[in-house]
């Protein structure tokens, strides 16, 4: 039982007249709270985007366009690139955006609002980047396909496509735990406090 759960008890114990105080300092401390764990949320995805654009460090990009380019992707690659990234950042503002403006409102069913809404971003931001992740894959392995289709039989070609089911099957899982490590634990809490707010807005 953490401090809120433990100071909302002891507010559902206490006389009528005293409850309308201590609603008030439930709410500050549920508002607090939310804000604290937005705030994580948004520096964490910054963390994310910025370790992960580290690693083209330890990538030879020039030969990794030298094989798009072979397949006939390098146009592709550049342009989704460049519209992944406009959502990346569109989806790291909604982060601080979020944090913002939760850390303002003034009332507890804004502040439901608010933590309905930062939910649902971190869920489209997840499911974002797993399917720009398959996109890749698959289109790459197509490409990859079509490239050497005249020295592949049927069997090799089925084999190709049934190992990038599997890999990419694999690299989605990891990710999924990796995104329920790093955004689960907070949304977990975060939707504690959506639970607690309503209670005590109902009480209202």
């Amino acid at each position: 039982m953490d401090l809120l759960d433990k100071y909302k008890k002891a507010w559902e114990n206490q006389p009528e007249e005293a409850n309308k105080l201590s609603a008030v300092e439930i709410y500050k401390m549920a508002q607090s709270k939310s804000s604290s764990i937005v705030k994580w949320i948004f520096i964490i995805g910054l963390l994310e985007f910025v370790v992960l654009n580290s690693l083209y460090f330890l990538i030879d990009m020039d030969e990794a366009y030298a094989e798009y380019e072979k397949m006939g992707l390098e146009s592709f690659i550049f342009y989704s690139q460049i519209i992944a990234y406009i959502i990346l950042f569109y989806f790291l503002w909604m982060f601080y955006m979020n944090y913002k403006r939760i850390s303002a409102v003034d009332s507890t069913r804004k502040l439901m609002t608010k933590i309905i809404k930062t939910r649902k971003t971190v869920r489209n931001y997840v499911l974002f980047n797993l399917g720009y992740m398959v996109l890749i894959m698959f289109t790459v392995t197509i490409a990859s396909i079509n490239l050497k289709f005249d020295d592949l039989n049927t069997k090799q070609i089925l084999l190709i496509i049934l190992l990038t089911i599997i890999v990419t099957a694999l690299i989605l899982g990891l990710l999924w735990l990796f995104y329920q490590l790093l955004y689960g634990i907070l949304l977990k809490k975060l939707n504690r406090n959506y639970k607690e707010l309503a209670k005590l807005d109902s009480k209202n």
